[in-house]
């Protein structure tokens, strides 16, 4: 028997729990799922890091740590998480992901915003193709190459940027500072999909924001410390960025004195561009703990030295 402890917030257990244990089944996998196993007992931990599991000392033969997170940052510099961390990379999540920045990306490409505001009188609006309008998404990882590769097999020329390198077909990939400079000289749209670590902060900010075109518009379902806040609102300010549509932030909920709220060139969503889908969820767990009692590499391990 393989003991498995749920460790997340009270009420997800509700959510969680019938998916896990037919994700299981399915699998062929004979798991003893609880909420309170003696932490000694404990083989896996199916985990979110806003639990009240904080210290895993306890948890002497635990196997490993599968966060139903795709964002590690919380938790990656704990000290007593010595074993596996896996984050997740859910097909549901991907496809939630894929949809909503889609459809932002067409928001902004067929100027949608405008021509709702303008439909009291006759002021026709023709947007350009869509091959007429270069997008660039920051981060390649498994996010931002299902957005980048629908986004071109929309028609967009598209460049990816990641701080190592890549390749992705039908895509144009840059790496390196230099490689963000190129990616970004060009970008009418900017899509942001970077993990948040010491070394991705503020990749957006005075500096970088003015490479873009002017009235270049920008996307964050990321994370909010990819951006200075206070460089886009002085770019907003002057015309440089044209609008920012913001789904993530600094802190959330984003408090209602800050300026996003009020500023007329600045969307606001509530971090919703994608959300950890329990039944696909479910199985991306199960096909961890399959490998780990198999012996085989665990999908989507964290580098702890690269932070994600």
């Amino acid at each position: 028997m393989i003991n498995v402890q749920f460790a997340a917030l009270p009420e997800r257990w509700a959510t969680y729990e019938a998916p896990l244990r037919a994700a299981f089944a399915e699998a062929g996998l004979e798991v003893d799922l609880r909420l309170d196993h003696a932490p000694a007992d404990v083989d896996y931990v199916v985990y979110a890091p806003n639990s009240n599991l904080q210290d895993f000392t306890p948890y002497t033969r635990c196997k490993a740590v599968l966060s139903l997170w795709a964002g590690v940052e919380k938790i990656v510099g704990n000290q007593t998480l010595t074993m596996p961390l896996c984050r997740m990379v859910d097909p549901g999540l991907t496809a939630g992901m894929v949809e909503w920045v889609t459809g932002h990306v067409l928001r902004y490409h067929l100027d949608i915003d405008r021509t709702i505001h303008t439909q009291d009188r006759w002021a026709p609006v023709v947007p350009p193709l869509a091959e007429e309008r270069p997008v660039t998404v920051l981060g390649l990882g498994a996010l931002g190459q299902a957005c980048a590769q629908m986004l071109a097999t929309l028609g967009f020329p598209v460049t990816g940027w990641s701080r190592s390198e890549k390749s992705i077909d039908g895509i144009t990939c840059r790496h390196g500072d230099a490689g963000l400079r190129d990616a970004l000289a060009m970008a009418q749209i900017v899509v942001l999909l970077l993990p948040d670590t010491p070394a991705t902060e503020n990749t957006l900010n005075r500096d970088t924001l003015a490479l873009l075109p002017k009235g270049a518009r920008i996307i964050n379902p990321g994370r909010g410390p990819l951006i200075d806040d206070d460089a886009l609102l002085a770019a907003l300010d002057r015309g440089q960025i044209g609008h920012a549509t913001l789904d993530v932030f600094r802190v959330e909920p984003l408090p209602m004195v800050h300026r996003y709220w009020t500023h007329p060139n600045v969307t606001v969503t509530p971090h919703i561009a994608a959300e950890t889908r329990p039944l696909t969820a479910a199985r991306v767990i199960a096909e961890n703990i399959r490998r780990g009692e198999a012996d085989d590499v665990f999908l989507h391990q964290v580098d702890r030295r690269l932070g994600y």
